[in-house]
């Protein structure tokens, strides 16, 4: 139960800072423009994001805001009824969420999703603290999965032996 309060807190605790960071990009930084936040490395630079990842889906805004809010909402359903139980598996799933949330609350408030972090060393797209958290939540979730989830969480049969046949037969 503690790993699942420190999860959902972090997830909010990020939530929040997604937030943050797209309101104070959107006051400082005019659209297009760029600063360095680790010079060479890191800049920051205001995009809006009319798509999904590499703007696939542009102009697509409700479809990606019913998407995301369906993903959001099954995961949600899996940590509220413990269907997950482990810790890795609890926060992989509360760092999708939060990322969720972050994008559908810009797409439905604004329209497009802010983004600022840019790569400078790799030609790879801008993306944002939402983001983040996805993509971490998905690779957590993929250890979960490969490496805790038959072991913690996997439902047996009625009969207690996952590997038996069904009975008549």
């Amino acid at each position: 139960m503690l790993s699942t309060t420190l999860s959902a807190s972090l997830a909010l605790a990020l939530l929040a800072l997604d937030q943050w960071i797209k309101h104070y990009i959107a006051l400082t930084l005019p659209l297009g423009e760029a600063r360095p936040l680790l010079p060479g490395l890191i800049e920051l630079r205001t995009v809006h994001n009319y798509g999904a990842a590499w703007s696939s889906f542009s102009g697509m805004r409700w479809l990606l805001v019913v998407a995301t809010s369906c993903i959001v909402l099954a995961i949600l359903t899996v940590l509220v009824r413990q269907v997950i139980r482990h810790p890795l598996g609890v926060l992989a799933g509360c760092l999708i969420v939060s990322g969720g949330l972050g994008n559908i609350l810009d797409r439905v408030r604004l329209g497009y999703v802010i983004d600022m972090f840019n790569f400078q060393f790799i030609n790879y797209p801008v993306f944002n603290v939402a983001d983040m958290c996805i993509v971490s939540g998905c690779m957590l979730g993929l250890v979960y999965f490969q490496w805790f989830y038959e072991k913690y969480d996997k439902k047996e049969n009625a009969d207690g032996n996952a590997d038996a046949p069904p009975h008549g037969g």
